[in-house]
């Protein structure tokens, strides 16, 4: 009885019980497919980060004794998709049996149901092994709630697993530290230089590039530096134990024009591709910082760990709770076309320019650049949120469908109507200069509200609210900015929604 495993590129889970025995009538299929490349437009950074740990993840299985075949983009055998590359590997292995992981993304569930459907042999699908939730886990915890709070499953899920509690207590007397976690980065305290690698990928990008696949964004072909195999994952958890974690808590929403990275793991295209667990994550960051509680606060700790088991898994239970309409979604009705200067970073705006040249230089930006910089803005033009998905899916490293379009069309743009957020994540200019130093070198003054040098923010920021009066009459999280706009004079905001109209037609001009 012969058996042909499928493994896709997220699921490159070395742990993964399917490989504690070597089967010699087990075959592992995987492959670097168009489909994958072209579902959307990538950043060139990103294509290479998968392909570079599948291949890593097959030579690895197949040095331990399993039986793996590998199409590469480029083989002229390849049939670039999932259907026919798992008939014919049935039809040539012999297998009567077919297996493979739960996807994470519902367009490739969906796919694969429809396959298995029509094969002539057995088939099974099985559990990833990777998060701590199951997939509708979250859907039945708030079964017969009224709402969905991501504290109260950020706290079941402490108490469950047993992670920063003493009984069912928090550790240090509270649940969570994010009112210390909103700190403005000015210099101090230093950042040590990032853990590097420096792998060269040319080849790699050239069969990329010979293959048609369409990408965007760059690449330094003799120094790519995500850690694409479980050795250099672990390398950089340890990195981050060791050099960040003592302050990454006080500076995680930071932003600054001279360090892309800040206090930041850079761990999410490892968790997210499965290279690393999250549990393994959270232990060694526990784990450590036990060992060191005398220079790190347990406020550093809390922050990171709300980031995966709080977020990260009530992303995910989101996801499978609302999809398919999920993806369709636009309770405010944003229709405007997203900016070329997303694609380019060019605009005069200091914080968005950096941000989208960051996105462009190095397939990533931190939660708060995404959130609050690029997603604010998009917001704030009213734009479509499937231009929006379609850009979030494409630039970032890390970006699978289960948690961008979640953090997305939900977080940031509240499409979703209130699901994931409570009320929209915008802001006119004050919060920005808040949390960064964008402003101080900006074209702009992000004092001003009308004039030509007046920060785009500030008008986009109050159009967008009396546009979306009818939205947030109920919302009591807004009822402080709604009372603040409605003491605006007539004379006032009819200036503030010209100024902001003139940008939203034209936003590249600015």
């Amino acid at each position: 009885m012969k058996t042909l495993r499928l493994i896709l590129g997220d699921q490159l889970n070395e742990n993964h019980s399917w490989f504690k025995n070597v089967d010699k009538d087990v075959t592992y299929i995987m492959a670097e497919m168009r489909q994958e490349t072209d579902y959307v437009k990538h950043h060139i950074q990103k294509v290479v980060a998968f392909f570079l740990a599948m291949r890593n993840f097959s030579e690895t299985i197949k040095s331990k004794g399993h039986q793996c075949i590998y199409l590469k983009i480029s083989d002229n055998n390849n049939p670039q998709n999932l259907k026919e590359i798992i008939k014919h590997y049935i039809e040539e292995t012999t297998a009567t049996n077919f297996e493979y992981q739960l996807p994470d993304e519902y367009r490739l569930d969906q796919q694969l149901q429809s396959i298995c459907q029509n094969l002539d042999c057995n088939y099974k699908a099985v559990e990833t092994e990777h998060f701590y939730t199951t997939r509708f886990e979250l859907k039945n915890f708030f079964s017969g709630k009224k709402q969905l709070i991501m504290e109260s499953f950020y706290r079941m899920m402490r108490k469950k697993h047993h992670i920063l509690t003493t009984g069912n207590q928090p550790e240090g007397g509270k649940w969570n530290y994010d009112h210390s976690n909103r700190k403005k980065w000015k210099g101090q305290p230093t950042i040590p230089t990032s853990k590097d690698f420096h792998n060269n990928v040319q080849h790699l990008i050239s069969e990329i590039n010979e293959s048609g696949a369409q990408t965007f964004g760059r690449i330094d072909p003799t120094n790519f530096n995500w850690p694409f195999s479980r050795k250099e994952a672990l390398a950089v958890l340890d990195y981050f134990c060791e050099n960040l974690l003592e302050h990454f808590g006080d500076f995680q929403d930071a932003l600054h024009t001279n360090e892309k990275f800040l206090f930041h793991s850079r761990l999410s295209f490892a968790m997210n591709s499965k290279i690393i667990s999250p549990k393994e994550v959270i232990d060694s960051v526990i784990a450590y910082y036990h060992d060191h509680t005398d220079t790190i606060h347990i406020s550093q700790v809390e922050g990171f760990v709300r980031q995966i088991l709080g977020w990260r898994e009530y992303m995910r239970g989101i996801y499978w709770k609302e999809m398919p309409t999920y993806s369709k979604v636009n309770e405010l009705n944003n229709t405007n076309s997203l900016p070329d200067f997303f694609w380019t970073g060019k605009t005069k705006m200091n914080c968005l320019h950096h941000a989208i040249e960051q996105s462009l230089d190095e397939a990533y930006a931190h939660h708060i650049q995404r959130l609050m910089i690029t997603g604010n803005f998009a917001l704030l033009n009213m734009t479509d949120p499937d231009q929006v998905d379609a850009w979030y899916l494409g630039i970032y490293i890390d970006a699978i469908e289960w948690v961008e379009i979640t953090n997305t069309r939900g977080m940031s743009q509240f499409a979703d109507g209130g699901i994931v957020a409570t009320k929209p994540y915008v802001s006119s200019a004050n919060y920005i200069n808040k949390m960064s130093n964008y402003c101080s070198s900006c074209h702009y003054s992000h004092t001003k509200k009308l004039g030509d040098k007046a920060c785009p923010f500030n008008a986009l920021y109050w159009n967008f609210l009396d546009e979306k009066r009818a939205h947030f009459k109920d919302n009591n999280r807004m009822a402080m900015m709604m009372s603040l706009l409605n003491k605006k004079s007539a004379e006032e905001l009819e200036a503030l929604k010209k100024r902001a109209n003139a940008i939203i037609e034209k936003p590249d001009l600015y």
